[in-house]
């Protein structure tokens, strides 16, 4: 594998540089935020690459969950944000979805798929649980916004329904429906055109390091299979705790 030193990465970091005169020249009103996007991108993945090798280095079951719940975490933070700000109670919602689809897709690859020596090994662990995690974000932001949103702009229907004695989680099951499949959009979009169109980041990965590209192409098809029982697990849960705010003990709509 080729490494890459510092100066390689100034080099790198000259794309960056390209883009934002392109973005300049063009008045197109973005260079600050490539700018910022390029600081960020550079502070946050040297962090990231002098903790993990601590991690790594500790081989400590605490450690890898530790690094775990703090990325669930700000998971979590991301997607309720881009879900609402003022729902109650939205933020515990978003993080146990999350941290409950994730350990039962990690759960599940570790104890019957890869079967590393120790269940903790970061090697295995930590870059599976952070993809994982961004996708799963992913599908629960697009979830619960969806809902939401459409609720909010339903409230006539919805009351109708529930006047004609439907109970709130029939009157609300098709815009729930809806929701949970805008949450899968993407990740179905990928695996309709992964290897043929695209190539994953984790499939480039491997391949760049070396690894046999067959071997690479099993893993990806592991990490697909990952996300997609992830981002559905996710977006279920969250749908469903959003519903349950909708409505008060009364079965009147609340939200909207």
């Amino acid at each position: 594998m080729i490494e890459l030193s510092l100066g390689d990465l100034l080099w790198a970091a000259g794309l960056m540089a390209i883009a934002i005169g392109l973005s300049a020249w063009q008045q197109l009103e973005i260079t600050s935020s490539l700018a910022m996007a390029t600081a960020r991108t550079t502070l946050q993945l040297l962090a990231v690459g002098y903790v993990l090798a601590i991690v790594f280095s500790l081989q400590s079951p605490w450690a890898v969950v530790g690094v775990t719940l703090v990325m669930s975490t700000i998971a979590a933070i991301v997607a309720r944000n881009r879900i609402s700000k003022t729902l109650p109670r939205l933020l515990p919602l978003v993080w146990g979805s999350i941290l409950v689809s994730t350990f039962l897709t990690l759960g599940y690859v570790t104890l019957l798929v890869i079967r590393p020596p120790v269940w903790y090994d970061p090697q295995y662990l930590v870059p599976l649980a952070g993809i994982v995690l961004g996708n799963a974000m992913n599908s629960s932001a697009i979830a619960g916004e969806r809902l939401l949103s459409t609720v909010k702009s339903s409230r006539v229907e919805i009351e109708t329904h529930l006047s004609l004695g439907t109970t709130p989680e029939q009157a609300i099951a098709t815009y729930r429906r809806a929701a949970i499949k805008a949450g899968l959009i993407p990740i179905i979009n990928a695996m309709m055109v992964v290897g043929m169109v695209t190539l994953p980041g984790i499939i480039t990965g491997q391949l760049l390091s070396g690894i046999d590209p067959f071997l690479a192409a099993l893993y990806q098809m592991l990490i697909m299979f990952m996300l997609a029982f992830a981002n559905l697990v996710a977006a279920l849960l969250v749908t469903w705790g959003i519903y349950r705010q909708c409505f008060n003990r009364a079965a009147q709509l609340v939200l909207g």
